[in-house]
């Protein structure tokens, strides 16, 4: 069957939009929406299983698929606006090339997922993978204007700035962020820009973890303009110790005045760093979350951090954990059997904390599922989505899973 999936590809892309991933699977790299469309619409004719790939770095490529599909041969930034704060992104393009254009430009997107620099705009978007920016400039979904999707059956559907086309009554920018690519390929992106910061500095404490988490919430109910507050375990902060780092960027004089605010507010003894070790506090952030084969967050918050970090040494390790002691969140990445996850995963839903599975080979995500069940219809509303995004179940993503229910 591979070698006639081969040849069908080829006939609607060519031979330079065909290949063979490192497992001999077909894999279509198309160039355009309206390729991707063609490529989709024939395995829905087809049955065939469709695995969805941006540049292969975040999620295993092993989920079992007729045809593997590409967007990293989108990877254009078709426009750039500073005027508006607008740029429109091809899906398969990567973070460090937006980030490149736009600071030629004295623009900025203000998100930090985790992940390498080659990661995909488009994964980073499907998978709502936020960084610790969110803290201050919101998640994934509040950059996303507006969006291309292609469906399960071929039907491109465009979202969002000037075009807006609902499908049975669903805002489908919203669903598209952070659904993983069940609801449909991402294919262009329209995002909210900020003018680049004049100033951005990098503070950190270092020391026992309570103490710091602590501090972190004085500094949130101060009211701080912290554009990121970071908790890193040690191995992350690459320290004896657990750090808490702060960013703050803006005009000069209130990046300078809200740094005497934050030694005023803690008794911690705080450094500024340099721009090089502030770059490797980011780097060692968002490379942590490929430190093991799998990696959840949990959207816990503030006050219960503690509790969590503590059920968390108890179940799994502390080793490579980020955290946002200030507004919540956390991210963990390790080694995890599927019956420690489902474990950990209906011992937190009791507090009402989410756990998704972001990343980990398909014997878990098949089994246990992104999300799981966390409430009770939530797989009723999922079926009924898929159903109207996806109708044949082409693309082989795992929300709920064959066993993950709490």
């Amino acid at each position: 069957m591979s070698e006639g999936v081969l040849e069908s590809i080829r006939r609607v892309l060519g031979e330079s939009g065909t290949e063979r991933d490192a497992s001999g699977l077909p894999r279509a790299v198309p160039d355009s929406t309206e390729a991707v469309a063609s490529v989709v619409g024939l395995a829905h004719e087809r049955a065939w299983r469709i695995r969805i790939e941006g540049s292969g770095t975040w999620m295993p490529a092993d989920a079992p698929a007729d045809l593997v599909l590409s967007t990293r041969g989108m990877n254009q930034v078709i426009s750039v606006e500073p005027a508006d704060l607008v740029a429109t992104v091809e899906a398969g393009a990567t973070i460090d090339t937006l980030a490149r254009s736009l600071a030629e430009r004295g623009a900025w997107l203000a998100i930090d997922p985790p992940g390498r620099p080659e990661r995909t705009l488009g994964s980073v978007v499907a998978t709502a993978t936020s960084g610790p920016l969110r803290d201050r400039f919101g998640p994934i979904r509040d950059h996303v204007l507006g969006c291309t999707v292609v469906a399960g059956d071929g039907r491109v559907i465009r979202a969002g700035g000037t075009v807006v086309k609902n499908v049975a009554g669903y805002d489908v920018t919203k669903l598209q962020v952070g659904g993983f690519g069940a609801f449909g390929i991402i294919t262009q992106l329209n995002l909210r820009l900020r003018a680049a910061p004049a100033a951005d500095v990098t503070v950190a404490a270092f020391g026992e973890r309570d103490p710091l988490t602590r501090a972190a919430r004085d500094l949130a109910q101060a009211n701080l303009e912290l554009a990121a507050c970071e908790l890193l375990s040690p191995a992350v902060a690459a320290n004896a110790s657990w750090a808490l780092v702060l960013r703050l960027a803006g005009t000069a004089a209130g990046v300078a005045a809200e740094t005497e605010r934050v030694r005023q507010t803690t008794e911690l003894a705080w450094a500024e760093v340099s721009a090089e070790a502030a770059e490797g506090f980011r780097r060692n952030s968002a490379r942590a979350a490929l430190g093991g084969p799998v990696t959840f967050r949990l959207g816990v918050l503030p006050y219960g951090l503690d509790e969590v970090l503590d059920l968390l040494a108890e179940r799994v390790d502390l080793g490579l954990v980020t955290a946002g002691p200030a507004r919540g969140g956390l991210r963990w990445s390790g080694v995890a059997s599927p019956a420690a996850l489902r474990h950990l995963r209906t011992t937190v839903a009791q507090r009402e904390i989410p756990l998704t599975i972001e990343r980990a080979p398909w014997s878990i995500r098949h089994e246990l599922g992104h999300f799981g069940a966390y409430r009770e219809g939530i797989g009723v509303m999922t079926s009924r989505l898929r159903q109207t995004f996806d109708p044949g179940g082409r693309f082989q993503v795992a929300l709920e899973g064959t066993g993950g229910s709490p």
